[in-house]
């Protein structure tokens, strides 16, 4: 590894290979934004039933949750940078499945295509950053900047569908599915052919050759199964990080997915216009990008990370407090949405990748990673089902008390985090 170069230097150099693994987080979102702001439209142009709709919104879900279970063990069989070269060709042809789809059966399997395949890439892409990084500090900044590339496929599906809103039948949204066929493709490409990405893979060879020659506990460590690691390696220490990891992301994603599946549905539901609905989700996405933004800063660093867990957690509690008083005024759903939504920055999904990717070892990074993404993945489709009940106006305040009391739950479960890592010295500090 290159280590005449000071961080900030480092950071700069490893950047593209960041920016090439966030497009899959990416691409991620922007199926999921993609197919729920396209689901009518999909639904009236191809004359689906209302049964046939919700199959292909679970059929989504579902994949995206298989292939972040399976995709680690995947690419240990297929190799890591191999899955991570030709995972968005797979993609790419499932969208593009998706773009010429005349019945409900093209849909389904091109919908599925694509979420298994951005299943796997989450965890694989970040795995291949954590492999290559020159060091942890490096690592951490690098894993928070591709949360930036989440948002931002948020943003463009949302964008793009907001354009499309007016072009009738089906167009609308095989456009919208165009779009996420093209930047898969590009992706696919960059990575498969970039120089500069060969270069760092065969730096990771190197690197990892020698580590395991020079440290045979860390090398028995990289070399094992999940199972052997959890519960044979470190004397318990990494089973500790697993079931704070997977209670903090399961917990927080059940009211991430509440937000980004119901959002705009709570706001139609309180008497808001479509346009002002769609609106104000795109306002909010652009200016939380700055917040992550912010967070990929300081997040190589355990004290300044930990001090902006605890302000982002008492913003996103004051967002269910706020709802809790106003949840049936437009109004109030708006600001709660943007203090959500800048509250999740700072303690949300990003801590629990910084904190997978430092307290595992390399070669079972990926694996754990889809483990816990996968699973939180099945809970949140198995909790759709009754949320549109629960966030009606008759009900949504009493909904957001209980969800303010699980906001305080997951914080707890994240300070803990972050001390535990300090006691085994694995903190970035």
């Amino acid at each position: 590894m290159d280590t005449k170069l000071n961080e900030n230097e480092l950071v700069k150099k490893y950047r593209p290979l960041a920016t090439a693994a966030g497009v899959g987080s990416m691409l991620g979102s922007g199926i999921i934004i993609g197919l729920s702001t396209t689901l009518a439209v999909w639904q009236d142009g191809l004359q689906l039933s209302n049964s046939q709709a919700g199959t292909i919104s679970g059929v989504l879900t579902l994949m995206i949750g298989f292939g972040s279970l399976f995709g680690g063990r995947i690419a240990e069989h297929v190799g890591l940078i191999k899955t991570f070269n030709w995972i968005n060709l797979f993609y790419g042809l499932g969208t593009l499945i998706c773009v010429f789809s005349t019945n409900f059966a093209m849909l389904v399997v091109g919908i599925g295509i694509a979420g298994i395949t951005s299943g796997i890439d989450l965890p694989v892409s970040l795995a291949v950053i954590s492999r290559d990084a020159p060091d942890k500090s490096v690592n951490n900044k690098l894993v928070s900047y591709t949360q930036i590339f989440w948002q931002l496929g948020t943003f463009v599906s949302s964008v793009a569908a907001f354009i499309v809103s007016k072009v009738s039948g089906a167009m609308g949204a095989r456009i919208v599915f165009g779009v996420l066929t093209v930047i898969a493709f590009f992706a696919w490409l960059w990575r498969l052919e970039s120089p500069t990405f060969k270069k760092f893979h065969a730096l990771g060879n190197e690197y990892w050759a020698k580590m395991d020659l020079e440290n045979k506990d860390e090398s028995k460590a990289n070399n094992a199964s999940v199972i052997n690691v959890l519960f044979h390696q470190g004397k318990g220490k990494y089973m500790k990080f697993f079931i704070m990891i997977i209670s903090y992301y399961c917990l927080w994603n059940l009211l991430a997915n509440t937000w980004g599946q119901f959002g705009t549905f709570m706001l139609r539901k309180a008497n808001a216009s479509q346009s002002l609905a769609t609106g104000a989700g795109l306002v909010i996405s652009f200016c939380v990008m700055g917040v992550i933004a912010f967070f990929s800063k300081v997040s190589s660093n355990n004290k300044s990370r930990m001090s902006s867990f605890i302000v982002g957690a008492i913003i996103t509690f004051a967002s269910f407090i706020l709802l809790g008083f106003f949840g049936t005024a437009v109004i109030g759903i708006i600001l709660a949405q943007f203090s959500y939504q800048v509250g999740a920055s700072l303690a949300g999904e990003a801590m629990y990748k910084v904190w997978t990717q430092e307290s595992f070892p390399m070669g079972v990074r990926s694996s754990i990673q889809g483990i816990v993404n996968g699973t939180s993945r099945l809970l949140c489709a198995l909790f759709a089902i009754v949320t549109p009940s629960l966030v009606m106006p008759g009900r949504i305040i009493t909904t957001m008390w209980v969800f303010s009391v699980v906001v305080i739950i997951y914080a707890i479960i994240g300070v803990v985090m972050g001390r535990t890592q300090k006691k085994y010295g694995i903190d970035a500090e």
